[in-house]
């Protein structure tokens, strides 16, 4: 029984560490840049497929894509926002027609993304071995790429986390994200802090692609599945909230490895279930305010 319950709960983290790590990204985009990103998954997608290519052809350990994947994913967000979305943000009306115009620009994003992505890579399902080898933990058994990946994946939640807190440039995107007019007049560069935030947010999508990758099959198709769980993560967490993300991620791993244990298959309902419950409960969410 006790190793059951250890087994479902790594199980959780694992997998919540990923939740957390893309969920940071989609809080960061949406909370400071107010880019609903509907296409968050395909940056996703993305570094998984450059990662898988970066080992398969090239021979490049998927740990080492990340200092690769990451700043190419981040250069695609940022160019993205400074030309797509800051022509957008000046022709709008008003924030929230922004925010709408950028959703609709956002689901274009995603099909075209994954059109090319197919083109690339084709359609076919994807993945490689990488540390498969078994590791006891307390007498459940996981692979130890999935250990790497949970480790990883707190690891750069948490010092993204002390960026935003502590340095000079994470202070302005914070200030940007609760009043972009004051920090406007205070010095701060909105334009130039929203396209970094965006750029951010696909950086944290990249290496989440790269995690992923190290141990599930992928395929260009798999992103609006992460969207979705990003969302809700947010959701749970807190809109606009790093923290809140964080926890929420791990939360929503360890709910949806319960689930999966009790019932397999309906991981992905029982999230919806959340969401909607959330959202009729306490809309603000853990953390958020």
């Amino acid at each position: 029984m006790i190793v059951t319950i250890l087994d479902v709960v790594i199980a959780g983290l694992l997998m919540g560490g990923i939740y957390a790590l893309i969920a940071v990204g989609l809080s960061l985009q949406y909370g400071v840049a107010r880019v609903l990103n509907i296409a968050h998954g395909e940056f996703i997608m993305i570094g998984a497929f450059i990662t898988w290519s970066l080992y398969t052809i090239v021979g490049i350990n998927p740990l080492v894509s990340l200092a690769i994947c990451g700043p190419i994913v981040f250069t695609i967000g940022f160019i993205l926002y400074r030309t797509l979305f800051t022509r957008l943000r000046t022709s709008s009306a008003s924030l929230a027609a922004f925010e709408g115009s950028s959703m609709l620009a956002c689901f274009g994003l995603l099909f075209i993304i994954q059109n090319v992505a197919i083109l690339i890579w084709g359609a076919d399902i994807k993945g490689y071995s990488y540390l498969a080898f078994p590791v006891k933990i307390g007498g459940a058994v996981f692979a130890a790429n999935r250990l790497i990946t949970l480790g990883f994946a707190v690891a750069i939640g948490l010092v993204f986390y002390l960026f935003l807190a502590r340095t000079r440039l994470g202070k302005a995107i914070r200030a940007a994200a609760q009043d972009p007019a004051a920090a406007g007049l205070m010095g701060v560069n909105i334009k130039q802090v929203l396209a970094l935030c965006f750029g951010f947010g696909a950086l944290m999508a990249g290496f989440g692609g790269t995690l992923i990758s190290m141990s599930y099959n992928i395929q260009p198709t798999m992103g609006l599945e992460y969207t979705v769980i990003a969302f809700i993560v947010i959701v749970l967490g807190g809109l606009g909230s790093i923290p809140g993300s964080l926890l929420g991620g791990l939360l929503l791993g360890l709910v949806g490895s319960i689930v999966t244990y009790i019932q397999p298959g309906l991981s992905l309902v029982a999230y919806y279930v959340i969401f909607m419950l959330l959202l009729l409960a306490k809309p603000t969410g853990i953390l958020g305010k």
